[in-house]
């Protein structure tokens, strides 16, 4: 693990989206992952595709591990909670490490809408009397799916059960901001406490993505500084709010106009609900920092990069928009987020949000 001296962040992984990108630069960016690293302790950020093989490329061993953080149920950010939930109990019962705890989004509540470009097609939900999973009821579904194996290390060699390295517990919403996963999903609220130790206070907030719900960003507070990441989100006011003078704000970020030459060959009934999904539901480079900015964020990384293989430019827009310092990280690059003047408030309070360009 890396000798900085204060917090810092590892960029596991940096791309968004549930594929494995192909053409020019495929391969350079596993899925989204990212590691909080405070006083030693490691706080991992979603479980994209690769994300135990980026722990150990970055030095990070499971026994630094104190918690995992999943921003939303998409497979991009938890299509390996499965190879930490049966690879990661062998490792931490081999590093003879503490239960690792795990947070993430309870269960939807019921189905979303289906999308009103959609006509003369009924979807069928898969799931069976569970289609709307959190993390504790995929956490549940991961040990009954490999239960094979599992059992085969449990009784011939002894080894321990998913549950005793794992502490898993859906995040509880305030009740009284009146979210509704398909009606509100995104209310206007205040920050609330997720998580606290003797490294970080950790706080979320509901951010937009709409269909899914209930979508989280995360603010990892320390001694010395904070960093902000965002999850997936369209730009929202919960978020400035969120990464109010935070010292790194880590945002997706979406090319429209790769989503846009993506569907030409569609049916346009098709592209029409694909633009719109992704049009509602993401952020350009230039809108994060725009976001940055009305938060008096000091640095901006972009990450969960969509498309995985886009010219760098596009991401290099965002300087439009923020003054600050600027990052477009690769996979395995350390970004520190210790505060340049620990103890010395902001001079101003930053400007209100107002409607944000496409």
């Amino acid at each position: 693990m890396s000798k900085h001296s204060g917090p810092y962040v590892v960029a596991l992984g940096t791309a968004g989206g549930p594929r494995w990108w192909t053409g020019e630069g495929a391969g350079e960016r596993q899925g989204i992952a990212t590691a909080v690293v405070v006083n030693g302790s490691a706080y991992l950020v979603d479980c994209g595709h690769g994300v135990g093989r980026q722990l150990m490329l970055a030095g990070i061993e499971l026994n630094s591990l104190k918690g995992i953080f999943i921003t939303h149920m998409h497979s991009d950010h938890t299509v390996d909670l499965a190879s930490m939930t049966v690879f990661g109990t062998l490792a931490l019962a081999a590093q003879g490490a503490e239960p690792v705890k795990i947070f993430g989004p309870g269960d939807r509540g019921m189905l979303p809408p289906v999308s009103t470009h959609v006509s003369g097609r009924n979807p069928e939900a898969v799931g069976g009397s569970d289609p709307t999973p959190g993390v504790e009821g995929m956490f549940k579904h991961l040990v009954n799916a490999y239960a094979t194996d599992l059992n085969d290390r449990i009784f011939d060699t002894l080894r321990p059960a998913p549950h005793e390295k794992y502490t898993v517990r859906d995040i509880e919403l305030p009740t009284d901001v009146g979210y509704h996963p398909n009606s509100n999903p995104t209310p206007d609220m205040e920050p609330f406490l997720v998580h606290e130790d003797e490294n970080v206070r950790v706080t979320a907030i509901l951010v937009e993505h709409p269909p899914v719900a209930p979508a989280f960003a995360f603010r990892f507070d320390t001694a010395e500084g904070s960093v902000t990441i965002s999850g997936d989100t369209a730009p929202t006011k919960n978020l400035v709010r969120l990464a109010r003078y935070t010292d790194l704000l880590m945002h997706e970020a979406i090319d429209f106009d790769w989503v846009r030459r993506g569907y030409a060959h569609e049916s346009p009934q098709a592209a029409e609900a694909g633009m719109e999904h992704h049009r509602k539901s993401h952020t350009s480079a230039r809108q994060a920092g725009e976001l940055a900015t009305r938060a008096g964020a000091a640095r901006l990384a972009l990450h969960h990069l969509v498309p995985g293989t886009a010219d760098p430019d596009v991401w290099l827009q965002a300087k439009e928009t923020f003054a600050g310092e600027l990052f477009v990280p690769h996979d395995l690059d350390i970004i520190p987020f210790q505060r340049p003047s620990p103890g010395v408030p902001p001079a101003t309070e930053s400007p209100a949000l107002q409607p944000l360009s496409r």
